[in-house]
C-alpha cells in the first residue's frame, strides 16, 4: 500500500487512489492541472451544440479552463462532511482521458451520493466510461458506506443512458433543469448495492482512513 504524502496527510482526499484495470482515479492535485487543462481543450461532445453540452462546456476554451482550474480550488477549500465533492480524474495508463466526480449532501444521515463524468471524444466507445463509473461506485458502496447513488442525464443522451444502465441504475423519473438559460428534461437513475452491476475486473480502493472517512462523514 503506498503511504500518504505530507499534503495527503494535510488534505486526506489527496491519498485517496482506485483502480480498475488500467484505469485509475484519484483526485486531483495542482500537480495535475496541466494536464487536465489540456484535455479540457479538447472535443467532449460529438455535437457541440447538442443539449448534452455541459454549460460549463459551452463557452470559449480560455474561459472554460481558468473558471474549471477556480473551481477545482473551490471543491478544495469548501469541502465539508455536510456538503463534499471529489474531483477525480482518470487515467488509462499514463494518459489521462477525463474525471469522474463523486458528491454528496448530509452524507452521515442520507448515505446517499450523487456523480457526473467525461471522457474526452477520442476515447468514447472504449468502455472506459462504463468502467469508471463502475469503480466509483464500488468506492462509494464498499469504502464509503452509501446506500444509494443517483445520476441524471439530458432526454436524448443515448450514450449516458447505456452507461448508467450497465451499471445497474433503473429508471427513477424526470427532472427540468435551468442550464445555460434553458429548460433541460432530465432523466434520473438510481442504484444500490443490491442492483450494481460490479466490474469483471478487480477494484482497489486505498487511502479510506478515518481521516477521510470523518472528512466525508462516512
Amino acid at each position: 500500500m503506498t503511504q500518504p504524502d505530507a499534503l495527503a496527510l494535510l488534505h486526506p482526499p489527496f491519498a485517496l487512489t482506485v483502480r480498475a484495470g488500467d484505469l485509475t482515479l484519484r483526485v486531483l492535485r495542482d500537480a495535475d492541472l496541466d494536464e487536465y487543462t489540456a484535455l479540457l481543450r479538447q472535443p467532449i461532445f460529438e455535437d457541440p451544440q447538442s443539449d448534452q453540452v455541459f454549460p460549463w462546456y459551452a463557452v470559449d476554451p480560455e474561459t472554460r479552463v481558468r473558471e474549471a482550474v477556480r473551481f477545482q480550488w473551490r471543491l478544495r477549500a469548501q469541502l465539508r462532511a455536510e456538503d463534499w465533492s471529489l474531483p477525480l480524474g482518470v487515467w488509462a495508463g499514463d494518459e489521462m482521458i477525463g474525471c469522474q466526480d463523486l458528491a454528496a449532501t448530509d452524507f452521515a444521515v442520507r448515505r446517499t451520493v450523487s456523480s457526473g463524468s467525461w471522457l474526452t471524444l477520442d476515447q468514447h466507445g472504449r468502455g472506459y466510461g462504463k468502467l469508471m463509473r463502475q469503480a466509483m461506485l464500488v468506492l462509494a458502496f464498499d469504502h464509503l458506506g452509501a446506500v444509494r447513488a443517483e445520476s441524471s442525464a439530458v432526454l436524448g443522451n443515448d450514450r449516458s443512458f447505456g452507461v448508467s444502465r450497465a451499471c445497474g441504475y433503473v429508471d427513477n423519473g424526470t427532472q427540468v433543469t435551468a442550464e445555460g438559460g434553458r429548460a433541460l428534461t432530465q432523466q434520473r437513475f438510481i442504484v444500490t448495492p443490491a442492483t450494481v452491476v460490479r466490474p469483471a475486473v478487480e477494484v482497489e480502493v486505498e487511502g479510506v482512513g478515518p481521516e477521510l472517512r470523518a472528512l466525508l462523514g462516512a
